[in-house]
């Protein structure tokens, strides 16, 4: 219990302290926000701090933080010590700055920004890893939401698509996910958003409570062993590819952008962009001490270790029956409102990139609906493979984590052109080129190198990144 404590501490004090060390790195304005400039009524709308704050965290938790949790915690009581650690280093300042660059930039997504402060070639590959991210995300929260509806509520047991109750499940989610995108953000997301994400923070404090009331087992770091992954995964780089949201997550930067274009003023930045990845750290922590203690008593079944199934047991063991169904409908939730801005996020970047003004919908349907033909061969393909769902998820995670690299190198070209800090954003981007590329050269779904070399290549990839950094290093000069 007492590393437990000691993580939400560091998180509690790094919120405090070194998000405003961050924010005084990038010298917040009076200036009128793209939400005030712009208002076109579609993306740039202004919206309230408090309604802003919910929209975000919902948009960013999904699923993520949760299986993160469950997966995670399988290294042991470390993670309670390195989520947290990474969310106040690394996390929190990543989405500080995507979303504070892109309010500096007229609500400019991901991919304008790395085109901006990085040049014409970085651009056109993130564009491409950074769409396919988003396909591959709203097909896998269309997956899941659709099996934990048919599971909680239909009490189905066969996924299949053979099944004609999980197809017509399928086929009401995806005509939401088809024509969500295309309302303005404050017809549904501006209306709705907001409860479902206090549903989250509800469900989650039940969860908690219950730790009180019913008692809590999670063990405390060993020294000796700190990685107890009982199928001897190694903790680099495997918990920090496992563990991404809650810690750091690449895909936050197309959502940071999203809340950019309704923010009303720059003061509200450090509690909405890093405040709530501050908040779905701790949301992280508290699943993953409910899954220590879960798996500890042997309540998990060995073949639904690290699976969604695990949320529920985690629900039954710690919420009254008569409370868990808040839990039940957070946890659906969550991948349908993530899937729903993941798919907008896309919609929102190719228009960009196209120069095609949104305000019209027919514009909006250009984008929207061959983006989600694609999204439905990806489900389809998924659901008639066996194993579909695990790998398209662990490239997901790959590609989540990829993408966060461009953020902290084009924050810290901002950074150094403005005489600032810029190691808060550099170091951590040199460190995920590090996680990725090891990751990369050691996995199966990657040139499935061994460890050792792998390592050593990670490393040399660190050390060419750091020549090619200070060779390109741009003239230091106000913005």
């Amino acid at each position: 219990m007492v590393t437990f404590i000691a993580g939400l501490l560091i998180l509690l004090f790094g919120y405090i302290f070194y998000s405003k060390y961050t924010e005084s790195q990038f010298c917040i304005s009076d200036k009128s926000t793209p939400a005030v400039k712009i208002n076109d009524g579609v993306d740039f709308v202004p919206l309230s701090e408090k309604k802003n704050m919910l929209i975000h965290l919902l948009n960013i938790a999904g699923l993520g933080p949760l299986l993160g949790a469950i997966q995670g915690i399988l290294f042991g009581p470390i993670a309670f010590i390195l989520i947290p650690v990474g969310c106040v280093l690394m996390g929190g300042v990543h989405d500080y700055f995507s979303g504070m660059l892109s309010i500096r930039n007229d609500g400019a997504q991901i991919t304008e920004l790395i085109k901006k402060y990085l040049g014409k070639t970085p651009y056109k590959i993130f564009i491409v890893i950074v769409s396919i991210m988003l396909l591959i995300l709203t097909s896998v929260f269309i997956y899941t939401a659709g099996d934990l509806i048919a599971g909680k509520f239909f009490a189905q047991t066969d996924f299949s698509l053979n099944n004609h109750i999980i197809l017509w499940i399928y086929a009401i989610i995806a005509i939401y996910f088809l024509s969500a995108p295309l309302f303005p953000i404050d017809k549904i997301i501006g209306k709705f958003y907001p409860l479902f994400g206090f549903l989250l923070l509800i469900g989650t404090s039940l969860v908690f409570a219950g730790f009180i009331t019913k008692g809590l087992t999670i063990q405390n770091i060993d020294f000796h062993r700190l990685n107890t992954h009982p199928d001897g995964l190694p903790l680099l780089p495997m918990f920090f590819i496992t563990v991404s949201c809650g810690l750091l997550s690449g895909f936050h930067s197309t959502q940071s952008t999203i809340i950019s274009r309704t923010l009303i003023s720059e003061k509200s930045g450090k509690k909405i962009f890093y405040g709530m990845m501050c908040i779905e750290s701790l949301i992280t922590m508290i699943w993953a001490a409910g899954a220590m203690h879960v798996y500890y008593h042997n309540l998990v079944p060995e073949n639904l270790i690290g699976t969604v199934n695990v949320l529920n047991i985690i629900s039954e063991t710690f919420v009254a029956p008569a409370l868990s169904f808040i839990v039940t409908i957070a946890i659906v939730i969550l991948p349908i409102t993530s899937g729903d801005t993941a798919f907008r996020g896309l919609r929102m970047i190719i228009a960009e990139s196209l120069n095609l003004n949104q305000i019209k919908i027919s514009n909006r349907l250009k984008i929207v609906i061959p983006s989600f033909a694609i999204i439905v061969a990806i489900l389809v393909w998924a659901k008639t493979n066996s194993n579909g769902f695990f790998l398209i998820w662990r490239y997901f995670n790959l590609v989540n984590q990829l993408i966060a690299i461009p953020t902290f190198l084009y924050a810290s070209v901002y950074l150094y052109k403005n005489g600032k800090n810029y190691l808060i954003t550099l170091l951590p981007g040199l460190f995920y080129i590090f996680i990725t590329s090891f990751f990369i050269f050691n996995s199966g779904i990657g040139f499935n190198i061994n460890y050792k070399l792998s390592e050593w290549l990670a490393i040399l990839t660190v050390v060419i990144s750091i020549i090619a950094i200070i060779t390109l290093k741009p003239k230091q000069k106000t913005e």
